[in-house]
């Protein structure tokens, strides 16, 4: 299949061979034509799938078929967080660009008076967060009630972030009949069920790359620490590897973050934070050193596990293990996208082993143990463990303070 099968605008055709997309990818085959035809959707899709473009590339189709003839949005796509906001602006605007379509984003981290402001001017697409959304709905400052469409993206990260009630409070003030579209990184458990219940009419379901698979561009592997030392040394010597170029590596606290960070830097490496005490200005302007190469390494919690927009990341770093399944895959979904391949790194201690069974579980997989010459696990715990995985690992050799693989793996 090609684009061109969906019967999209010339416009859009011409800016998709200017952007290099040539065929669809599972998710946007899958839901693109749904969405045309106003169907409701529920789309499961893991991180890296292409799933932005599958809902922005219809939207903006449907908003070439029908011209909005008046200054009141027609769509309105909610994202829990500012950062992923921002990520599903970018994607608008870069397929609208040959389009006569305003669009405004609405969150929190900004001036509300400003974005009030904005409100006041023509507008097409609302995006935004449901906190600040609901404010300005509050507020009489946003009218929805001319609202066709609904895009609600990362629809399990909204139940986990506990913004349900605000998402159905601000949807309560739509008038009936909206298409609306949920996509989830997971379908799995009953709070997706349920809130796509509340807002979904004989929905099409869409599963693609269910959230226990695992990436097949990504090549995943643990390595056993001893303790913390050592676990700073494996660290060092994966960021030092040849085959590393930008490393986002995940802390699960936002002290941990900070004292790896600073380990790092003590380590002549170019090394930043994320958390989420930072604003907005903050985020954007560390995002871009990343994305730029001016910063080698970002140690962040799991407020970039989405939404951030991070590109060309080669190898992801667990220094702590995450506590479920579905976060493992949405941190290592970070590597390995768009057709390019990563690499995800596991440094486990004897205390995150239970973190690591629960990933292994969740994935019905054992993860492959690896080892490097010269920082081996010595705990009498970690050979048993090494020696009972029986798998085929790559060979280090340390050449003075590096360490290299005579395997490619990374």
């Amino acid at each position: 299949m090609i684009f061109d099968d969906f019967f999209l605008d010339e416009k859009l055709l011409q800016v998709l061979e200017k952007l290099d997309f040539q065929t669809p990818t599972a998710v946007q085959e899958a839901a693109i034509p749904f969405i045309l035809e106003g169907k409701d959707v529920l789309a499961g899709a893991a991180t890296g799938t292409g799933k932005t473009a599958a809902f922005v590339l219809p939207v903006l189709q449907q908003l070439i078929d029908e011209p909005n003839t008046n200054q009141q949005p027609k769509v309105l796509m909610l994202a829990p967080t500012r950062e992923l906001a921002f990520q599903i602006q970018y994607v608008v605007e870069r397929f609208s660009r040959h389009l006569d379509i305003n669009t405004v984003i609405v969150t929190g981290g900004f001036s509300q008076a400003k974005q009030a402001n904005f409100l006041q001017q023509p507008c097409d697409i609302v995006i935004g967060t449901p906190g600040r959304l609901l404010n300005l709905v509050s507020d009489e400052v946003l009218d929805l009630s001319d609202i066709n469409v609904v895009i609600i993206d990362e629809a399990d990260r909204m139940l986990d972030m506990g913004l349900s009630p605000d998402v159905l409070s601000l949807l309560a003030t739509i008038a009936d009949g909206f298409q609306a579209c949920l996509f989830s990184a997971t379908l799995a458990g009953s709070g997706v069920d349920i809130f796509a219940e509340e807002l979904l009419s004989d929905a099409e379901i869409i599963q693609i790359n269910a959230a226990n698979q695992k990436s097949e561009q990504v090549s995943q592997h643990v390595y056993f620490a001893d303790n913390r030392e050592h676990k700073q040394a494996l660290l060092l010597a994966s960021i030092n590897h040849k085959n590393c170029q930008s490393a986002l590596v995940f802390c699960n606290k936002k002290e941990r973050a900070e004292q790896v960070t600073d380990w790092l830097q003590s380590q002549n490496i170019s090394a930043q934070v994320m958390h989420g005490d930072f604003n907005q200005a903050t985020r954007l302007d560390k995002t871009r050193k990343f994305r730029t190469g001016q910063i080698k390494v970002m140690v962040a919690t799991d407020v970039a596990a989405r939404g951030l927009d991070l590109t060309n990341i080669t190898h992801v770093i667990n220094y702590d293990l995450p506590f479920k399944g579905d976060i493992y895959i949405h941190r290592i979904g970070r590597t390995g996208r768009a057709g390019q391949v990563g690499t995800a790194i596991n440094l486990v201690e004897l205390h995150d082993r239970k973190n690591l069974e629960r990933i292994e579980f969740h994935l019905q997989s054992k993860l492959p143990v690896a080892k490097m010459k010269g920082l081996a696990a010595k705990s009498k715990a970690n050979k048993a463990e090494t020696k009972k995985k029986g798998d085929k690992r790559p060979r280090y050799v340390a050449k003075k303070d590096r360490v290299e693989t005579q395997t490619d793996n990374h």
